[in-house]
């Protein structure tokens, strides 16, 4: 009887096709391994890398690389090995190097050949960056207005609009989880003045709206910029920031154009009268 018992559970097992195996016993089966703590980001996110080795090697670094959706090599970095035989790192995702969008690569070698792995992630890409003096800046919605820079976490810009009536700044974003976003505003673009006609005098404090809520904001100030630094939430989509100034509707550049234009206007309207005959 007990073999015909054991003839019948060996025939369950064939017929299933699978032998049930304890999940640690798979644990260490590869030299290493490499994730990341998302499956994708935007511009200005953090990617968090980690990953672990089987045994450690006297000597050796991990050796992290990170490749563009173009094949493009965008960041390498060495790693060291915990006594846990654990090892991490975090990386901005955007930048110059970061424009193309697409599915990025992380490479992971210890010590040897032998001794790899990889992970991927997709990137919206960094398209609407463009490289200034103080790091990343956006353009305003009229690029000849001037641009703002920035940094963000968790989330990205869509837009950034002068806003005349209310002397604000308008900006929209879209974002991926609870984060803040700094943004480096020239004064000539947006600033707080208790000066009569706001852009003159002492410095008086911005109102800082997010999705019409007022928010509590850090802020540092030079001559001739002023950095907010602006926490938002998850499903957030629109940053208000009320000063006593804002560029004009029509830009520095537009402005004197017009006013180019009219002045050209009046001078070829008088010379056209001169020579009009005179009765």
């Amino acid at each position: 009887m007990n073999t015909l018992y054991a003839t019948l559970a060996l025939f369950t097992i064939l017929a299933t096709g699978s032998v049930a195996v304890p999940a640690f016993a798979q644990e260490f089966v590869d030299a290493v391994t490499v994730s990341t703590d998302k499956e994708a980001y935007e511009d200005g996110e953090t990617i968090t890398v980690s990953g672990a080795v089987r045994e450690r090697l006297s000597g050796y670094d991990v050796t992290v690389t990170v490749l563009a959706a173009n094949g493009n090599i965008v960041t390498i970095k060495q790693l060291p090995v915990s006594e846990e035989n654990t090892f991490g790192t975090d990386l901005t995702a955007g930048g110059p190097l970061w424009r193309s969008a697409g599915t990025y690569t992380v490479k992971v070698l210890y010590g040897t050949e032998t001794r790899t792995a990889e992970t991927s992630f997709e990137f919206g890409g960094s398209g609407d960056v463009i490289p200034g003096p103080k790091g990343k800046t956006f353009p305003l919605a009229n690029p000849d207005d001037g641009s703002v820079g920035y940094s963000i976490k968790g989330g990205k810009i869509l837009s950034i609009t002068p806003d005349v009536q209310a002397k604000s700044l308008i900006v929209e974003i879209e974002t991926t989880d609870d984060g803040e976003v700094k943004l480096i505003i020239p004064r000539s673009i947006l600033d707080a003045r208790l000066g009569p006609d706001g852009m003159s005098g002492e410095d008086d404090s911005f109102f800082v709206l997010v999705d019409g809520a007022e928010v509590e904001f850090e802020e540092t100030t030079t001559s001739e910029d002023r950095t907010l630094t602006i926490p938002f939430e998850d499903g957030n989509t629109q940053i208000e920031i009320i000063g006593t100034f804002v560029i004009p509707e029509f830009g520095t550049i537009a402005v004197i154009i017009l006013a180019v234009a009219i002045v050209s206007i009046v001078a070829i309207s008088r010379s056209r009268l001169s020579i009009l005959p005179k009765y």
